[in-house]
């Protein structure tokens, strides 16, 4: 009998697994790929982005209303835990950004070594290659794989979202949560570029905006609101704005074919703000000065978005035409028409009800002896 068996071999299965070793446990991890860690290769674009450096309750705030979920569990094990852990076994970090942790080596090799090892000393046995069947629960904890039968006393499931399916992400957990007596909250992809309809966005693909805000022109979405660094794509955009945004966009678009959004993409300046610039730079053309607060390449399609010729000078545009490219230049519309889906998510939004989860100790409270690692909101 086991005392504590772990489905998925990711980051959250690798720590549970470590954790449960210390503290005495018989401990098997369960693996369906044939490698343990294999999400971790892609985080940070490889460079293996490990936490970052918000206080809690900031942290906690990213994630809208379900964030203060996590409260127990970041008091608990806090980004300074994690990197003490990471120096304990022989990984240095830094924060060269001052908000982002990597490993010094900026490579997700590092991390996955540093871990494997870390099993190997301990004595975890690790199961590669086991794809999970089906679970059932009578006294024990059953577990039917493709090769054998396992029973165990306590259960992990960590085996993550939908996002990333080539990198074995396949939704096993929420159906072994449900067929345990669990509610599945609707799926959305999340933390993944958005597509638009608007084509000028590629004539701009080189360009990064910092500290733009986001947010969504419709009614019954006007709350949903973000603010960090935007990149324009030959689709549409990404970036770490993009990112946080996107799991806010995803819902609207199974509702609507379309999702309108605006953005402000200069540094919050308001419309008064932006009419005094122009008047203030009225010796340049148009073009000059708005390309004192834009990309050059973003200027010019902007221009074109207002219908206004690059080479005026702020003085000779009629009163309308100077109103409409104000408007624009403090929140420029653009429309979300789709996105790359589970392909290219990072995570999931929804899973398991976080009402059917104690916070103090991520145990289900519809079968004791089970963990269910929470994953997007």
């Amino acid at each position: 009998m086991i005392d504590v068996l772990i489905i998925g071999g990711g980051a959250a299965g690798i720590m549970a697994a470590i954790s449960a070793k210390k503290l005495g446990k018989n401990v098997l991890l369960i693996e369906k790929l044939s490698a343990i860690g294999a999400k971790l290769k892609a985080t940070g674009g490889g460079r293996c982005n490990l936490t970052n450096r918000l206080d809690s309750a900031t942290f906690m705030e990213h994630f809208g209303r379900n964030g203060r979920f996590m409260q127990e569990a970041l008091r608990a094990f806090s980004y300074q835990d994690l990197t003490q852990f990471f120096q304990s076994i022989g990984v240095e970090t830094h924060s060269p950004d001052g908000f982002r942790i990597f490993p010094t080596t900026h490579s997700s090799v590092t991390i996955i070594e540093a871990l494997k090892k870390q099993l190997q000393n301990l004595g975890v046995e690790v199961m590669l290659g086991q794809t999970v069947l089906s679970i059932s629960k009578a006294q024990h904890f059953t577990i039917h794989t493709t090769d054998t039968t396992l029973e165990a006393h306590n259960i992990v499931i960590a085996t993550g979202g939908l996002g990333y399916p080539m990198l074995g992400a396949s939704g096993d957990g929420h159906r072994w949560a449900n067929a345990l007596g669990h509610s599945i909250t609707p799926l959305y992809p999340a933390m993944l570029p958005l597509h638009t309809q608007e084509r000028w966005v590629a004539n701009c693909k080189a360009d990064t905006i910092p500290k733009a805000t986001l947010r969504v022109a419709l009614p019954k979405a006007t709350k949903a609101k973000a603010k960090g660094d935007l990149i324009f794509t030959s689709k549409g955009i990404r970036g770490p704005v993009v990112l946080d945004f996107a799991r806010e966009i995803t819902p609207l678009l199974q509702t609507y074919d379309k999702v309108s959004i605006e953005i402000n993409l200069t540094k919050g300046m308001n419309e008064e703000q932006i009419r005094e610039h122009l008047k203030q730079t009225s010796h340049d053309t148009i073009s000059q000065s708005v390309a004192k607060l834009l990309p050059q390449s973003l200027s010019l399609e902007l221009l074109k978005l207002a219908d206004i010729d690059a080479t005026l000078h702020y003085k000779a545009l009629e009163g309308a035409k100077r109103d409409r490219l104000i408007k624009i230049l403090a929140w420029t519309p653009l429309t979300i028409i789709s996105s790359d889906g589970f392909d290219k998510a990072m995570i999931t939004r929804g899973g398991v009800s976080l009402k059917e989860i104690d916070p103090k100790t991520m145990q289900s409270k519809k079968n004791r002896g089970s963990l269910l690692r929470w994953r997007g909101d």
